[in-house]
């Protein structure tokens, strides 16, 4: 035979373009097929056993469809249940019809229900109180209005009266003020203005004249009301001393924004008779307070926004739980950004991470530090990188609570900035001076990252994006993250989690459920998938099982006593005590905005006996505040029980 001459070069390459050409023209028309075969094997891998054990599982929860609302909050209460509070939802039709939503979720057998909403407490703020109540306080009395849509100037108006004889005085909404440019001015609600108050200073009588503020909005469209500069205003149809006694000033009158106004209703929502209970309203009114546990039991509430959307000045309150009544708090002036994030100390301090969500100067109060409550001294913590990205981070006491760590996670630049980061860092609160020091990076720049304390003394972080709302980032429309991650205290490291498959932005939330797994459910982004139109509420809920539930049996606690102690003990039967290495109590979460003041997993000292474990609770009221807690007991696999709840008083 004769042999076939070798092909030459050129020939060689053109044959294997050409089969390239075919393959590719093979998957383009096969694209549809290529994609199925692509999602098929996936869905195969993250459902292996080597997979799940390794990294965890995401499962959708079916939610039906009466029940879907949008989740702006979420809690664990000791019944088990997830509290999921929407009020209006950020919706302004919703707002304007009366129409507020709470959820009730039972993880148990996934059964829903309804809770009457009294009021919109979409924005509020809220932690839990010793008795296991949820306290909710604040929200929404009026939406935002943007300069596009304002057609006629408004501002507020300070009415006065100075007179100390004649009583209060009430006008009704429509109440005509007449500015010297000749416009008329119109209140929006009706007022009362107390009389002014006669007060002696040595020799001196003087007169306090009595206030009250109010919207006002012009009877003419247009820029020809505008006052952009402080004036005095007279009622329309008042004489003699009534018109000298009685009228209004206002900073001025424009067609600019108006902000979210703040809510002064608040609530104890009742886990046993799941229903609100009103409480006497808030000092002020507050729109994206946060609300912190205080180790005497009651509850401090600070920042937000007041009801014509001004930030609050520093002006902070107290709710005495037993009273069930809200006090001036004069001694403990403070600025924060809103929703700042405020950690109980073991010594009794608040140390404030960094951690907001929005609103305020981009300067003031924004620097992180511990807050002595008893001097009102405010110690600022340095060493913080990218100091300026703390808006819509996260923050975390990291586990155990006696480590007295904090964690702070990504964050962006002030306000609706594109800019994000992927540091991380943590303040050691035990050293004589404490100051950030950095931390793992994040996979990617993150904002509105959700934190979860698990408990083996691991976190769980997910979900964010990079973008302000999921919106634009870099080349992208969207900036999304379906990232997992689970931070090691011990090495301080993170290992790569599951993916989740729904993306979560602005108005999300994750929580630890009694059972060890992870729910996951909101989010708010500004635009679609197309980056072009506006976004739609995420209502969809997904759960992560962490890999410990994917490792054969788990301890369990099988009998025990319902109420601890701080310093006190308790005995808990386990199934097979030799097994188990660790004790826990967490601290359920309520979660809003990336800030949950509330998580946190302490350490118990355990020994061991021949059918359970006997437990001691620190003594400390500001490691452990009284409430209701999960206790879970770990294996030497680092496999948690099931939770049982106990109160600690």
């Amino acid at each position: 035979m004769i042999p076939r001459p070798k092909p030459t070069l050129a020939r060689r390459l053109l044959s294997s373009l050409a089969a390239l050409l075919i393959a590719a023209g093979v998957i383009v028309v096969n694209r549809p097929m290529v994609a199925f075969a692509a999602d098929r094997y996936h869905e195969f891998s993250i459902n292996r056993d080597s997979y799940k054990k390794t990294y965890g599982h995401w499962s959708m929860l079916p939610v039906p469809a009466g029940f879907k609302v949008n989740a702006i909050h979420a809690a664990l209460l000791n019944t088990g249940k997830v509290l999921i509070i929407a009020g209006s939802g950020n919706n302004r039709d919703n707002f304007e019809a009366g129409t507020f939503q709470t959820v009730l979720w039972d993880p148990s057998d996934d059964e829903f229900s309804l809770v009457p909403t009294p009021t919109d407490l979409f924005c509020a703020g809220h932690t839990f109180l010793p008795t296991g109540n949820l306290l909710v306080a604040g929200g929404t009395k009026s939406y935002e209005k943007l300069e596009a849509d304002i057609t006629h100037p408004a501002g507020v108006m300070k009415i006065k009266n100075e007179s100390p004889d004649h009583g209060s005085r009430t006008f009704g909404k429509g109440t005509r003020f007449l500015g010297k440019n000749g416009k008329v001015y119109l209140t929006r609600a009706d007022v009362t203005v107390p009389a002014a108050s006669k007060m002696t200073h040595g020799a001196k009588t003087m007169v306090h004249a009595g206030e009250v503020e109010v919207w006002v909005d012009a009877e003419e469209e247009g820029d020809g009301a505008i006052v952009s500069s402080p004036a005095q205003y007279s009622v329309a149809g008042l004489t003699g001393d009534d018109a000298n006694n009685l009228y209004g000033v206002a900073e001025k009158i424009t067609r600019e924004k108006q902000e979210y106004g703040g809510d002064k209703t608040s609530y104890e929502f009742d886990p046993t008779t799941e229903r609100y209970i009103r409480t006497a309203d808030m000092v002020d009114h507050r729109w994206y307070p946060t609300l912190a546990p205080l180790p005497g039991g009651d509850i401090l509430a600070v920042s937000g926004l007041d009801e014509f959307g001004r930030m609050l000045p520093g002006v902070n309150e107290t709710y005495r739980t037993v009273e069930k009544r809200w006090v001036p708090a004069p001694s403990l002036h403070r600025v924060f950004p809103t929703y700042p994030a405020l950690f109980l100390t073991k010594d009794e301090k608040l140390f404030f991470s960094g951690s907001n969500a929005g609103y305020g100067s981009d300067t003031e109060g924004r620097a992180p530090g511990l807050w002595d409550l008893h001097k009102n001294d405010f110690r600022e913590i340095p060493g913080l990188t990218d100091a300026t990205m703390t808006e819509t981070s996260s923050s975390v006491l990291l586990p155990p609570a006696q480590d007295q760590k904090v964690m702070i996670l990504g964050g962006g630049a002030v306000g609706d900035s594109p800019v994000s980061t992927a540091r991380t860092a943590i303040a050691d609160l035990d050293e004589e001076n404490p100051a950030y020091r950095p931390g793992p990076n994040l996979p990617h720049p993150t904002r509105y990252l959700s934190t979860v304390v698990l408990p083996n003394d691991t976190v769980f972080t997910s979900h964010g994006s990079s973008g302000y709302r999921g919106g634009p980032y870099q080349d992208k429309k969207r900036s999304d993250l379906l990232t997992a991650q689970i931070y090691h205290p011990d090495t301080n490291t993170f290992t790569t989690a599951a993916a989740p498959t729904v993306g979560r932005n602005y108005h999300s939330e994750a929580l630890l459920l009694p059972d060890g797994r992870v729910v996951t459910m909101g989010s708010d982004p500004i635009y679609d998938e197309t980056g072009k139109n506006p976004g739609t509420f995420e209502q969809r809920i997904e759960i992560y099982s962490p890999p410990y539930l994917f490792q054969g049996d788990r301890p369990t606690i099988t009998d025990g006593p319902t109420l601890l102690k701080n310093g006190g003990t308790g005995t808990f039967t386990v199934a097979d005590p030799t097994t188990v290495r660790a004790a826990r109590l967490v601290r359920p979460s309520a979660v809003t905005h990336a800030t949950d003041v509330d998580q946190r997993s302490v350490a118990l000292d355990m020994t061991t006996g021949p059918h359970g474990v006997t437990v001691t609770v620190p003594k400390e009221r500001g490691l452990v505040p009284a409430g209701w807690y999960m206790l879970f007991v770990t294996d030497d696999r680092g496999v948690p029980s099931e939770a049982r709840w106990v109160k600690v008083t």
